[in-house]
Formats: structure tokens, C-alpha cells, sequence
């Protein structure tokens, strides 16, 4: 669909190492993924979703695509998940904070798991988006402000396409 999240696109917005070690938050089947860990050949990546049904259909594409990077968990992000402190380089935070009860829980997560100097990309639906779900949207604005009471200082701000916003957050060094 013209104009629509390109998953691939959005990823250039990032500075990717081939070692990174990243998590993705609500990985659901990979969408967004398989692309990354795609780009990271020698690190790792922690697809965390809380349905088993997605994980195990993400296990059968990366499979199928030959992406032997990923270490699938289930978990609720908003109450935590089993990923060490301090490790992660890069976290994704797509087209999640709209379907969340408690959207702290998640940076909070996303700061535990962070190493220092770390970035979360964080991608949602436009409170303006003709196309999305009606409930839940957040403006990037108001996920800044979140952020920040958890330290996060805002990197970068861009259109992710005609229906979502994104923002680069960086954990402080």
C-alpha cells in the first residue's frame, strides 16, 4: 500500500551495526523483526511478544528465511520480560504503544534492558490517520513526554510513513 510503514525504510533512520544486540517489543510474526535481524548478522535479536500464536508463526518464516539471530520469548512487556539488564543496544517499540494499558511499564522496560547510550526506536499511528485502530493513539509528543521521566532524551523526530510518526530516543550515556 502506497504511502504505508515500510519497515525496511524505517530502519535506515538508525545507525545498525552487523553485532548489535536488539530487542523488539510486541514482535507479533516479524514484520519488523526478520528485517532487522537481517541487518544485525552477528548479533542478536530478542523477539518478545505476549501470544504464542505469533511467535510461532515467526519461528516458521525466520526459519524459512534462514535468520538464525533471533531468540523468541514470550512475555508481557508491560510486567517484564526475561532479557538480561543492561543488554541491549537497540530496542524497537513499534505499533505497540497504542494497544497498551500502562505505556510507562514499557520504557521502563526498554530503559532496564538498555545498555547506556542506547536507542529506542519508537513507531505509532497518527492521532490524525484515517486508517488504525480508534483507540488507544498516542502523539508523539505526549510518548516524548514519557520518555523523559525515564531519562530518554529524544534523538530524532520523522514521518513513518502517511499514517504513523517516529521518534529515536536515546538512553543517557
Amino acid at each position: 500500500m502506497e504511502g504505508f510503514l515500510n519497515p525496511s525504510e524505517v530502519l535506515n533512520q538508525l545507525e545498525l551495526r552487523e553485532n548489535m544486540i536488539a530487542a523488539d517489543f510486541g514482535s507479533g510474526s516479524g514484520g519488523w523483526v526478520i528485517p532487522l535481524a537481517k541487518r544485525l548478522k552477528e548479533g542478536r535479536v530478542y523477539a518478545i511478544d505476549i501470544l504464542e500464536e505469533p511467535l510461532s508463526t515467526l519461528k516458521s518464516k525466520a526459519e524459512h528465511e534462514e535468520v538464525l539471530n533471533l531468540v523468541l520469548l514470550r512475555g508481557d512487556i508491560e510486567k517484564g520480560v526475561k532479557v538480561p539488564d543492561s543488554i541491549c543496544e537497540l530496542v524497537l517499540v513499534t505499533n505497540l504503544l497504542f494497544q497498551a494499558e500502562d505505556k510507562k511499564a514499557i520504557f521502563a522496560e526498554a530503559k532496564r534492558i538498555l545498555k547506556k547510550g542506547g536507542q529506542v526506536l519508537v513507531i505509532d499511528w497518527k492521532k490524525t490517520a484515517a486508517l488504525g485502530p480508534e483507540k488507544g493513539r498516542i502523539s508523539e509528543t505526549e510518548a516524548k513526554k514519557i520518555a523523559e521521566e525515564f531519562d530518554f532524551k529524544s534523538e530524532k523526530e520523522f514521518e513513518a510513513g502517511l499514517y504513523h510518526w517516529g521518534l529515536i530516543l536515546a538512553k543517557p550515556p
